[in-house]
């Protein structure tokens, strides 16, 4: 221990302090400081990935909901603004399968179906395209706070539609026909067919 009675009797010295008042503590001043900072960096670079992922998200769910509502009013549009929606559609559907996150694929997919059934549905006077709409919109907005929740989202959805073969709804084909008639009527214009719904002829009642 006589080494270190001799270190404090040379602290006590002039020599001594100086040396541990003008390097020591400034030495170690600036080690926690840089120990502080890191910290304080890497916690705000944490925090600005964490928002610049958000946004993008956020991002990727507003075009997909834009164009779900271009979708909802499917039947009443132009020919040049169902082309310019489906643009739309087409780069958030790229947007959205690009996002490094979970689900991605499955809300693109997910999404893609929907847009469809609304297309389709839009000839209902809005009714059942905007209850699909509101769907649609909701579970977004929740995979874009919880994309781990993806797979509950949207993928019992995507199971039971990939074993679902039921034909077209003849009511819905019915109300096709009958709207294009009334716009063909009031236009003078052949109007386009959602091509999600092809319009056959008339449908008859089978005989059992």
């Amino acid at each position: 221990m006589q080494w270190w009675n001799d270190f404090v009797d040379w602290l006590n010295t002039d020599q001594g302090w100086t040396v541990l008042t003008g390097a020591v503590f400034p030495f170690l001043a600036i080690l926690v400081a840089g120990v502080v900072g890191a910290i304080v960096g890497r916690g705000s670079t944490r925090r600005l990935v964490v928002q610049r992922d958000h946004e993008t998200r956020a991002s990727a769910v507003a075009a997909l909901v834009t164009v779900g509502r271009a979708a909802s009013t499917w039947h009443s549009l132009s020919p040049a603004a169902k082309e310019h929606s489906e643009t739309l559609a087409a780069a958030a559907d790229i947007q959205v399968r690009l996002l490094p996150i979970s689900g991605a694929a499955l809300a693109a997919d997910w999404s893609e179906h929907q847009l469809a059934d609304m297309r389709a549905n839009s000839v209902n006077y809005t009714f059942q395209a905007d209850q699909t709409l509101d769907e649609y919109r909701d579970r977004l907005v929740r995979w874009l706070h919880k994309p781990s929740k993806a797979k509950k989202l949207f993928g019992d959805d995507l199971d039971r539609w990939r074993y679902d073969t039921t034909a077209p709804d003849p009511v819905a084909l019915d109300q096709q026909r009958w709207a294009e008639q009334q716009f063909t009527a009031e236009t003078g214009k052949e109007p386009e067919h959602a091509p999600e719904l092809l319009l056959g002829p008339a449908s008859t009642p089978s005989k059992r």
